[in-house]
């Protein structure tokens, strides 16, 4: 959409005329009090009007100006009489000009005078030429012009950048600014902000929040986590980022989303929970199936635990090849009630067609 902004533009109409006035002298006659007038018409911008000049014993030449049209606008019209003495013979420089505004409406009494020069001064002024006397006379109309409007140029809104917020609290993790909690994992310690991890965390949020012990307490311990394990998780945690498990080798991408898995059920970070689910069910192997189902059973993923089924059962072969790995063997110990329905569905015959 345009926008756009409006104006009013004025014009005017001019026309300048020259005239004379034979037997100035006669005028002397004229009795003290009374004038002796004289009458122009003209017509400008459409209008009639009319120049009346006046010549008395005091006033040697006064001029008014008269509209004798309607507006077309039925408003009122605009406009200036101007005047000035005028040498025919070119000898003397045109006097300045005088100038009477006025705005004008049909029958409304409306007009505008103009005093030009006083008798005494006229005729000492040398003007008077062969008893004749030359105005220049211009009529000025300012008409309005129709409201125009000028499209403006809409400046586009600057594009909103993508939100980095995550950015902000990944610098105040490396900082360490404002840091009131250390966690001790595996021998290395981390500094970090209660109140960052109790947001994201309701396990951390009742730690900190809640009744639990370490509420007052400045140091915490974890066990049974390694510290790259807990260093993902706050990563996490702080810029809602799970670690490119592709960086690593195949077994090693494998090992840490499975860790980071049972990290993340344990704090109660279900997204981070499901990424590392999906990276799971996309590499399950032989080798790996067994430990991936263990793992799905202990924190509750039914959809990977859906996949290492389907994948172990898929043939007598590949349920053979997986029985006999370490992984069965963690399975069979962690989660025995798991075998029962495994086992039922890996040796059920085929139905005869």
């Amino acid at each position: 959409m345009e926008n756009f902004s409006t104006t009013t533009i004025t014009d005017a109409a001019r026309l300048v005329q020259l005239l004379k006035i034979d037997g100035y002298c006669a005028t002397n006659t004229v009795g003290a009090g009374s004038s002796y007038s004289i009458e122009s018409r003209w017509k400008v911008d459409g209008y009639d009007w009319e120049i009346c000049i006046y010549l008395d014993l005091q006033w040697s030449v006064a001029l008014e100006l008269i509209f004798r049209s309607r507006s077309r606008t039925n408003n009122y019209v605009r406009a200036n009489l101007g005047c000035r003495l005028v040498d025919p013979k070119g000898i003397l420089t045109r006097s300045e000009q005088k100038t009477v505004s006025g705005e004008f409406m049909y029958d409304s009494d409306l007009s505008s005078k103009l005093m030009l020069v006083k008798r005494c001064d006229l005729e000492a002024s040398g003007y008077l030429t062969d008893d004749a006397l030359t105005l220049e006379c211009t009529i000025t109309v300012l008409k309005e012009l129709p409201v125009q409007t000028f499209p403006v140029k809409e400046i586009p809104m600057p594009s909103v950048p993508s939100s980095n917020l995550h950015e902000h609290f990944g610098e105040l993790l490396q900082s360490e600014k404002g840091v009131d909690v250390t966690f001790l994992v595996s021998g290395e310690s981390f500094v970090v902000h209660k109140a960052v991890l109790a947001a994201r965390s309701p396990v951390f949020m009742a730690q900190f929040y809640g009744q639990m012990m370490e509420k007052r307490s400045h140091r915490v311990e974890v066990k049974d986590m390694e510290a790259a394990v807990f260093k993902a998780l706050l990563l996490f945690i702080y810029t809602d980022k799970a670690p490119d498990f592709g960086q690593h080798q195949q077994e090693e991408g494998t090992t840490m989303a499975q860790h980071l898995l049972a990290a993340a059920d344990r704090y109660g970070l279900d997204r981070l929970k499901l990424i590392c689910a999906g990276r799971l069910a996309g590499g399950i192997d032989v080798n790996t199936a067994a430990t991936t189902l263990a793992l799905a059973e202990q924190h509750n993923c039914s959809q990977l635990k859906f996949r290492c089924v389907k994948f172990i059962v898929k043939t007598p072969a590949v349920l053979d090849a997986v029985l006999k790995t370490e992984g069965y063997k963690h399975l069979e110990a962690s989660c025995p009630w798991v075998l029962t329905d495994l086992l039922a569905r890996g040796r059920k015959k085929p139905k005869r067609k």
